[in-house]
């Protein structure tokens, strides 16, 4: 049967976007490495550039309140909000991701791989979505590769900031806009697209979907 292709409205499920959507700590599972070192770090780099929580927020664009939480380790911000953070203060995103290791290879075996995540529904239902860093321990990274797991919820919205993003569709089919265009994308499709135009990523059908997401900030 010919693989469906191009644009799809009537089956898609409205879902929290890895992009877009922070993730609440209160209800994550995330690496014992990873929990309580990311507000650190974003609280002592905004404390060295001299910056209240609203003055970085300004300069960001990103709600006060949740900085808030992010420094006090009850939530991690969505990915492109860590590209935005990691300009405004001069740390780059793979900083703030994780600090790393100055050598010139690092492994990340399978079971090795850390997950930040969101669960929100009813019995125990997964929703939202949740993602895992592939090179958590290499410094001065270029790019941000991570494992992400999309799954249905409820509402959405687009993102902009720095760099390009790169997906690649491993496991159940996703939806793609940037800009005025959308794309249905299943196994083995990919997609590149410039960060600068409003974007968003969603899993269709009300069903899991599974993708390799590699995030260049951009100029740092």
């Amino acid at each position: 049967m010919e693989k469906r292709r191009g644009r799809r409205k009537d089956t898609v499920v409205k879902g929290e976007d890895f992009i877009t959507h922070p993730v609440d700590l209160d209800r994550a599972r995330t690496g014992p490495k990873l929990q309580g070192t990311l507000g650190d770090r974003i609280r002592k780099a905004r404390e060295t550039h001299g910056l209240t929580i609203k003055e970085l927020g300004d300069q960001t664009g990103i709600d006060a309140d949740m900085l808030d939480r992010v420094e006090a380790n009850r939530a991690i911000p969505p990915l492109g909000d860590l590209v935005k953070l990691g300009r405004a203060l001069e740390t780059g995103m793979s900083y703030l991701v994780s600090p790393g290791t100055d050598r010139p290879m690092t492994v990340v075996r399978a079971d090795q791989r850390r997950e930040a995540s969101r669960h929100i529904g009813k019995k125990g239902a997964r929703h939202g979505y949740s993602y895992e860093s592939l090179a958590p321990e290499k410094a001065n990274r270029s790019m941000e590769p991570f494992v992400v797991t999309l799954t249905p919820s409820e509402a959405v919205r687009p993102s902009t900031h720095d760099g390009q993003e790169f997906l690649f569709v491993l496991q159940g089919q996703i939806l793609v806009q940037v800009g005025g265009q959308r794309e249905h994308l299943e196994p083995g499709d990919a997609v590149y697209y410039d960060s600068t135009e409003p974007h968003f990523v969603e899993c269709v059908d009300g069903r899991e979907a599974k993708i390799l997401a590699v995030i260049h900030p951009g100029g740092q």
